[in-house]
């Protein structure tokens, strides 16, 4: 099982399934997500993902021109997961909130296109300059 949750245990967040991709990600959005670094994302399937307490959501359209839903706790502010209105079936959680972000590990780098000049990729990381093909679940 993973779990995970925010910073002050309001929002806690578990599922039996195993991540379908792990994804280091550079686009502006994740950028200011991640306090002007890159923001680690586990794409897990939505069916048996559960979610206690509730919180706080902000709408708007990626840079890949999905529209999304990123949840974050609306006490201690802690982002938390992303949903794709193109893609109910996925969340995509911050590697942050998990209990072991040891299971994070990213395989592809995603958003290159954005970095900044300082980014730092491992050089046996895969890259790719914008987003990538959908995650096949």
């Amino acid at each position: 099982m993973t779990t995970g949750g925010c910073l002050c245990g309001a929002v806690r967040f578990s599922t039996d399934a195993a991540p379908l991709a792990v994804r280091a990600c550079w686009c502006r959005v994740c950028q200011a997500l991640g306090a002007g670094s890159n923001t680690v994302n586990v794409c897990f399937p939505t069916e048996g993902f559960t979610v206690e307490g509730t919180p706080a959501s902000y709408e708007s359209v990626a840079d890949s021109g999905n529209a999304m839903r990123r949840s974050f706790c609306r006490v201690c502010g802690t982002p938390l997961f992303s949903e794709a209105e193109s893609r109910p079936h996925l969340i995509f959680v911050r590697a942050g909130a998990l209990d072991d972000p040891s299971i994070a590990r990213p395989e592809l780098t995603i958003w290159m296109s954005a970095a900044p000049p300082w980014a730092h990729v491992p050089a046996d990381m895969p890259t790719h300059p914008t987003q990538p093909p959908p995650v096949k679940s």
